[in-house]
């Protein structure tokens, strides 16, 4: 009977609860037709059509130091890569298939390089695994809700072993976490209608993982996808429970607890754009300043964001994608202190923006300025030690003026006069409570 040990848990969860922002890449063949990740699918190309990709696959700019420096200079802490996404194209070298980066033009390792650069700029390594995998011969095709063939008849699932595709697939996994050294993080990907927990072999498949990678943090898709919270979340964890949960395309109105009401830790995955793999035709981008108070929200709430790129066909991450991970770096590198190592704080969220908390420290993220002095709502005035604006370090004098004396309770900073906060984005108050 498996036992849960929270202690061997939130040791293991550490690093990734005070990381708090990583970045996502999602990456193979389909950047070639450049309309999204999921196009074998949403157009149901024919396993023959789709290996003309396959064919001409060869990423002439592929540098992964380039993709790892741009994360670190944005201040993201983690790194995942798509060692295989649905389509079944490896980027590693698999000695179980032929369907591989090593058999393209390319004829590289591209999950050996990029391991190698993210270790090298000091960040968390982390790769995804698609359960699904539409290439393989024994994985269900008619009728499945998301294989190509789908609605082909022709393409009957007679003769197909199951059961074969789960020893292919472990084995895979097997080579992931054995041929590349210390994994951080595995992001599993997804299940669906009947296809999840031991539907996978996923109790075989854990105890696999951790007696290779004992350290490794694992995302909950073997039992949910990007919505559902798994077995974590009923306060009864499966022995292949994830160890975070993984919303996508969404911040949790209020975070995310278990039925006991304890948080739980939880990563939203979030794309720049409207696709995770790259697009050509999608520039709908979020902009900058919306991903930082996206950022800002999810630690707030106790959570982590983990943002995608999709690189092109030459292995390039788009300049749109380029420009906003700078702007996010230029911001975070005045004010990562106000997000790495914290989270929720315990304190109603003010009008004018979010709070985050590390320890004695509290964090007033100001989206916008208030009329008269800052209400630093959720701290009596005998417990503030120091109030300091965090891009520069200077000192915020607690007001004492008469506009706010209806309010005794609430303890207001002193901005001074000028209107227009120094940073339009985010201007964050460090406050710093007595011991």
């Amino acid at each position: 009977m498996y036992q849960f040990n929270k202690e061997e848990y939130l040791k293991r969860m550490e690093w990734f609860t005070k990381a708090r922002f990583g970045m996502f890449i999602h990456w193979g063949l389909y950047s070639i037709p450049a309309r999204g990740e999921w196009v074998r699918s949403t157009e149901e190309i024919p396993k023959e059509d789709y290996m003309k990709y396959f064919e001409e696959f060869d990423p002439k700019d592929y540098d992964p130091r380039r993709w790892a420096r741009a994360a670190k200079e944005a201040g993201m802490q983690y790194v995942v890569l798509t060692a295989k996404h649905h389509d079944g194209f490896c980027l590693f070298d698999s000695k179980l298939t032929e369907f591989k980066s090593t058999n393209t033009k390319c004829g590289r390792d591209l999950v050996a390089e990029y391991v190698e650069a993210v270790r090298a700029e000091g960040l968390k390594v982390g790769l995804y695994f698609s359960l699904l995998d539409w290439y393989h011969e024994d994985y269900p095709h008619y009728q499945d809700k998301n294989h190509p063939m789908r609605n082909h008849p022709e393409c009957s699932n007679e003769n197909r072993d199951w059961n074969r595709y789960l020893e292919y697939m472990h084995g895979q996994i097997r080579e992931i976490c054995t041929n590349y050294g210390q994994l951080d993080l595995l992001w599993f990907d997804f299940s669906y209608d009947d296809m999840r927990g031991e539907k996978w072999g996923a109790t075989k498949l854990i105890q696999m993982v951790r007696s290779l990678q004992p350290h490794v943090i694992i995302d909950n898709r073997l039992e949910a996808s990007g919505e559902g919270y798994g077995s974590m979340a009923t306060g009864h964890p499966t022995p292949y429970h994830g160890d975070f949960v993984t919303p996508e395309q969404i911040i949790p109105p209020h975070g995310i607890r278990d039925v006991n009401g304890d948080p739980l830790i939880w990563e939203a995955c979030v794309t720049m754009n409207n696709n995770w793999g790259y697009h050509a035709a999608d520039h709908y981008f979020k902009p900058a300043p919306m991903m930082i108070k996206k950022l800002v929200e999810c630690v707030s709430k106790g959570g982590n964001m983990i943002l995608n790129v999709g690189p092109d066909a030459y292995g390039n991450i788009p300049e749109e994608s380029m420009k906003i991970l700078r702007e996010i770096g230029a911001w975070m590198k005045k004010n990562g202190e106000s997000i790495y190592h914290c989270g929720y704080a315990g304190i109603e969220k003010p009008d004018y923006g979010r709070v985050t908390r590390n320890g004695n420290t509290i964090y007033y993220h100001m989206f916008e300025n208030t009329i008269g002095p800052v209400p630093l709502t959720g701290i009596r005035m005998e417990q503030v030690k120091k109030i300091r604006m965090l891009y520069d370090g200077h000192e915020v004098p607690i007001s004492h003026s008469w506009v706010h004396s209806d309010y005794p309770d609430i303890v207001f900073a002193d901005l001074g006069p000028d209107p227009v906060l120094p940073d339009p984005v985010d201007t964050v108050l460090a406050v710093e409570l007595k011991e």
